[in-house]
């Protein structure tokens, strides 16, 4: 997967999967003594418990082998009732009163999968703030108060909840606004379908084969959103349909005509010149001929597996001595350029060249017909890490397995011979409503080249980060020397407008070669191929310092790249550990020790992106750099837990998940709404990707409520409603889309006039807050709350571009004025920003 596809794919992980409620136990196995090993016991790479025990096999529900192929018609849609809202799935976490009880909720450590909800004519409908409301928000907009409603302390009502498919579905709707939008720039455009169609891919290897497999294993249960499971597929199948149709349109009838304008021309092979032509047979013969493999379909030779992603020709023959007609599958060899130049600035996909000389292949043979066609099949792993002797041994098995998962979505070209269609969905076991037919060329995610094009005037403008002013006014005869300026004041970073090279990765490279530096503990979650990261890591121990690295090697689709780092760390004399049985470790820590006279001095680095330098220049990013004792103790208990045989649950200035970290985010919103009551100010302002917990929602619920102000910039997910009369006219929800993938996450509090701000990992999602070591810290220097706020602001303000939730789960955007004028783009104004402030001292 491209670089440009993860800006906007990754860490949104469409395919993050929940595991349903009932369907599966927890992944706790048993130890040889048999004692449970609870989530949370260390795993190392010798596959025991923090205690030393070795796993051993534990119990676990078999999981089905054969995925079953349900046949619902995509029309049976149409006979549920689209506005009915069944009971939510019960959950301990959802509590009748979190205002009378702020203490753990004792959730289930699972998520419940969401199915569909879609509020229509039940009054749901109304959108924002009523006439006659009080208070104020933090834009100074109306609010409601809990005086004056009756149900501000009563039940939270049913249907409260938007599914999290649908709004995942409508997140991608959004990337594909953007590449319908004119204004965008034009190769931008072509960008944004590849990621689109990126998207949709791993949306469907690991969301749609996740929900295949509850159906199949008859585990899956209503969702809190009211439909059942089958109901969701159906409706995934019927919007994906829809959105893919869209795409299509775009590239065909407005992207491909205007890239042509520009002299980039996107031609197929009857377009081609003879000289074109001629030198594309010379190609075809010399470079593309011999890696081409042609597997004939007959009683000596059975259906060839198809590999996921693949694109492949059918293509139908006919033996003129028998006159019997035969099938053979051709695959389109990945490892070559998709769009072929057939001379300067025009472009021919690869399948056309290879279609044009089928006879090559078969010779002696009629062609008589070719179809292009492309399978997605089930990617998503499964390995019972408590089980595993060696996690990455398993992991490794469970990666080759990853290839051969059940189909779950047939792409073909809508001119394809119904014979040959049939034959592919008899062979492929796949049911007609999985089979999608578009106008060639298939798989657009090819785009991600052609965006690549040197023609700068078809993208944005050029954007290079400068370094931090708070680093680049310290005076050294070379780089800029962190730590003297982190013993001066704490460095806020945001990425990508800071760069990240000239102030994390220095701060790690500076720390490697500096003989005052005795230790390094980092995280790493996802990484570049070429990693200055991995690089400073392995100089340190080569150089005698102790170096702890917590590899991730469960982050998904990066599962590979991150089994090659772990190894040659250890090589390196790194201490190597993959987090703890049953978490992933997604935070984004390092930590310094540094000798300085008598003293030990520990700094440390805490953010909301991975330590990727390649997508820190694409990836919106919050960064906090500091030598204060606190975080620094905080993060070597953190670093103990995560490395050792630490309990630690509590923390100075860190929440920590899974143990603290929702219970301390809803304490936080119940104290507002005690704020608010006493008359002090208070407001909830939120930035995450995604917001789903179902617990969250409703502290957010009850304090909007009793009149409480919320405003959630969210990037992707949703399942929260605003703007629903008597339950969240206090609530807003925007979202930002653009140049860059916004990836942080802030959680700021009005507090009764003494603002509190929080930044870190963790979105609000059940794996997140369940499932995975996340961690924030409390920003408490008040410029650096000050700014966050302004960020916070800015993005929701109606001034900015963005996009508006309404109550029934629509996103409608709003990118220009009352008089048709552009509002304010969020990004291009920090661009600016920076631009004017780079070398100015801190106010």
């Amino acid at each position: 997967m491209t670089q440009s596809s993860r800006a906007q794919a990754h860490e949104q992980q469409p395919g993050d999967r929940s595991d349903d409620v009932t369907g599966r136990r927890a992944r706790t196995g048993r130890t040889a003594s048999g004692d449970r090993p609870a989530p949370g016991d260390r795993i190392a790479s010798g596959g025991r418990t923090a205690s030393g025990d070795r796993i051993a096999s534990g119990d676990r529900l078999g999981e089905a082998q054969a995925y079953g192929n349900p046949q619902p018609s995509v029309g049976s849609i149409a006979a549920h009732r689209p506005y009915a809202v069944a009971d939510p799935v019960a959950s301990p976490g959802l509590e009748p009163d979190l205002d009378a009880d702020l203490g753990p909720y004792g959730r289930d450590a699972y998520d419940t999968y969401d199915g569909y909800d879609d509020y229509g004519s039940d009054g749901y409908g109304h959108n924002g703030y009523g006439p006659g409301a009080y208070g104020t928000r933090p834009d100074g907009g109306p609010g409601r108060d809990a005086a004056a409603d009756p149900h501000a302390d009563g039940p939270l009502p049913q249907g409260r909840f938007l599914d999290r498919e649908r709004s995942w579905l409508a997140f991608n709707e959004r990337v594909l606004e953007l590449a319908e939008d004119p204004e965008t720039p034009l190769l931008e455009r072509a960008n944004f379908l590849a990621i689109f169609a990126s998207n949709l891919d791993e949306f469907f290897m690991v969301r749609v084969a996740g929900l295949k497999r509850r159906i199949a294993t008859g585990v899956a249960t209503r969702s809190a959103s009211g439909l059942q499971p089958r109901e969701v597929l159906e409706l995934i199948w019927t919007r994906s349909r829809e959105l893919m149709a869209r795409h299509a349109a775009c590239y065909q009838q407005d992207v491909a005509p205007a890239l042509a304008d520009e002299g980039i021309h996107l031609i197929r092979w009857n377009e081609l010149t003879d000289k074109e032509q001629g030198r594309l047979f010379t190609l075809f013969r010399q470079q593309i001929f011999p890696v081409l493999t042609p597997l004939a379909v007959d009683p000596a030779h059975p259906f060839p597996y198809i590999s996921g992603l693949s694109l492949n020709l059918a293509v139908v023959v006919r033996n003129p001595v028998s006159g019997h007609d035969h099938f053979a599958r051709v695959k389109v060899p990945p490892i070559l350029s998709r769009f072929l130049e057939a001379s300067p600035q025009r472009y021919v996909p690869l399948e056309d060249v290879i279609a044009a000389h089928l006879e090559e292949l078969f010779p002696g043979m009629e062609v008589l017909a070719h179809h292009m066609f492309r399978v997605t099949r089930n990617e998503d792993l499964e390995v019972e890490e408590d089980d595993a002797e060696n996690l990455l041994q398993a992991l490794e098995k469970e990666l080759m397995r990853r290839r051969f998962g059940p189909p779950v979505r047939l792409e073909v070209e809508e001119s394809i011979d119904p014979y040959v269609l049939d034959l592919l969905v008899r062979e492929l076991k796949i049911s007609d409503a999985e089979v999608y037919p578009l106008p060639g060329p298939l798989d657009l995610t090819a785009l991600f080249r052609i965006a690549a094009l040197d023609r700068p005037e078809l993208k944005y403008p050029k954007f290079v980060a400068g370094t931090h002013r708070d680093l680049a006014e310290v005076e050294s005869a070379s780089a800029p020397d962190i730590f003297a300026a982190l013993r001066e004041r704490d460095v806020l970073l945001h990425h990508p407008y800071d760069s990240f090279s000239t102030s994390v990765q220095a701060f790690l490279e500076q720390a490697a070669a500096d003989p005052d530096v005795l230790a390094i503990k980092q995280t790493l979650y996802r990484t570049s191929g070429d990693s200055p990261i991995v690089d400073a890591l392995i100089d340190a121990a080569e150089s005698g310092k102790q170096v702890l690295v917590l590899v991730e090697i469960k982050a998904r689709f990066d599962e590979q790249a991150n089994i090659k780092w772990a190894r040659k760390l250890e090589e390196a004399g790194c201490h190597v550990v993959y987090g703890l049985v049953g978490l992933k470790t997604h935070c984004k820590l390092s930590l310094v020790v540094r000798q300085e006279g008598d003293t030990l001095r520990r700094y440390s680095h805490v953010g909301t992106g991975n330590y990727h330098p390649k997508t820190a220049r694409l990836y919106e990013d919050l960064g906090l750099l500091t030598a204060d004792p606190q975080v620094g103790a905080d993060l070597s208990d953190l670093f103990n837990r995560l490395s050792g045989y630490s309990r630690r649950e509590s923390y100075r200035r860190l929440l920590v998940a899974p143990r603290s970290l929702r219970d301390g985010l809803v304490a936080r919103i119940a104290k507002e709404v005690a704020h608010h009551r006493a008359g002090r100010p208070a407001s909830i302002r939120i930035k995450v990707n995604s917001m789903v917990d179902e617990t969250v929602i409703d502290a957010l619920y009850r304090a909007a409520r009793a009149g409480v102000p919320v405003d959630v910039w969210v990037r992707g997910i949703c399942a929260l409603r605003p703007g629903v009369p008597g339950l969240s006219e206090n609530i807003r929800v925007r979202s930002v889309l653009g140049r860059f993938l916004e990836h942080s996450r802030v959680f700021a509090f009005g507090n009764g006039g003494e603002p509190e701000v929080w930044l870190g990992s963790a979105d609000m999602m059940h794996r997140n807050l369940d499932r995975r070591i996340e961690a924030l810290v409390r920003v408490t220097d008040p410029a650096h709350r000050a700014s966050l706020s302004r960020l916070l602001e800015t993005g929701m303000s109606d001034s900015t571009a963005s996009w508006h939730l309404g109550p029934d789960g629509g996103w409608t955007r709003h990118a220009t004025d009352g008089d048709g004028q552009p509002l304010r783009n969020v990004q291009e104004m920090l661009i600016d920003a920076r631009r004017r402030r780079r070398g100015s001292p801190t106010p």
